[in-house]
């Protein structure tokens, strides 16, 4: 695969992934926890199939035996499944959004702590006005009630990402020669359907609303995880956080658009400095030294 190709596969990739917060916002009856419910059975479904047919039916006694770091990474996209609908349920999609995009700074930080890894000057200058960013949103318009509450929840995602990201690290595990990261996807799709279920019942949702979550499963999660697996084989990981930052552009586009959800003058200010922020230390990134691995943040 060629550069080009895999850096237009991304943007794709970023495109599909932004749809979350405006389908969302078309559901007739699904609310809450039956929204994760019904998006990750689809996902863990589509994911099913295309890992079989890829992998062959050993796939599913192979799940039982897979390291153990498979399993974790799969806590850690189930937590990142759940934590992102639950929170477009219960506040903006751009503040869900831009929090998000904090994941490649999170990131950095727990490699330092964690991993011993030193942070040059320009990522904790970063880190610094992305931090005012995030201050900026929620001081000057802080959501109330629910809302602030989903806020906080949207935070678990870059969270569970940086984990992720921090274990693979430190394992020495890379997609070429460690185990199967593919399964793990499956394995988070499963863990957060299976949670969600009992919170999520009775089941309210419509003929409309299961064709809308459907499409969400299938084409803004299954079909982008596995693409992005995939460009990691060939995109440094600077350069992938550098391209996910687009879901947060055509994220709030689509629900601007399409669904009348004005970002406030708080959030727009707040989010840019966050963006720019994480711009100016990935741009600088890619052109002082490549480099290799797993991109760290992106969304679901």
């Amino acid at each position: 695969m060629t550069h080009r190709r895999a850096v237009a596969l991304m943007v794709l990739v970023t495109l599909l992934w932004s749809i979350a917060g405006v389908v969302a916002r078309h559901l007739e009856a699904a609310a809450g926890f039956e929204v994760n419910f019904w998006r990750s059975a689809f996902n863990a479904l589509a994911l099913g199939i295309g890992l079989t047919v890829l992998r062959g039916p050993g796939l599913w006694s192979g799940l039982l035996r897979a390291p153990r770091i498979v399993w974790i990474s799969g806590l850690c996209w189930a937590v990142m499944f759940t934590a992102f609908m639950l929170a477009i349920t219960m506040t903006s999609v751009a503040m869900v959004l831009v929090t998000m995009a904090l994941g490649p700074m999170v990131t950095a930080l727990f490699s330092r702590f964690f991993l011993g890894q030193r942070l040059p000057l320009r990522t904790w200058v970063a880190i610094f006005v992305a931090g005012l960013g995030i201050a900026w949103m929620f001081g000057s318009d802080m959501p109330a009630g629910g809302q602030l509450l989903g806020s906080l929840v949207a935070c678990a995602v870059p969270l569970a990402a940086a984990v992720n990201w921090t274990l693979l690290q430190k394992t020495g595990q890379a997609l070429e020669a460690g185990p199967d990261m593919l399964p793990a996807v499956l394995i988070g799709a499963l863990l957060s359907a299976l949670c969600t279920l009992p919170l999520a019942w009775p089941l309210q949702a419509t003929g409309h609303d299961l064709g809308l979550l459907a499409l969400l499963g299938v084409v803004q999660l299954a079909i982008p995880c596995l693409l992005v697996v995939t460009l990691t084989r060939v995109l440094p990981a600077p350069e992938i956080a550098l391209l996910a930052l687009l879901e947060v552009i055509f994220g709030v586009a689509w629900a601007w658009l399409w669904a009348n959800e004005q970002p406030s003058a708080s959030v727009l200010l707040g989010g840019s400095l966050v963006l720019l922020a994480l711009v100016f230390n990935e741009g600088l990134a890619l052109r002082r030294r490549p480099a290799s691995g797993v991109a760290a943040a992106g969304s679901v």
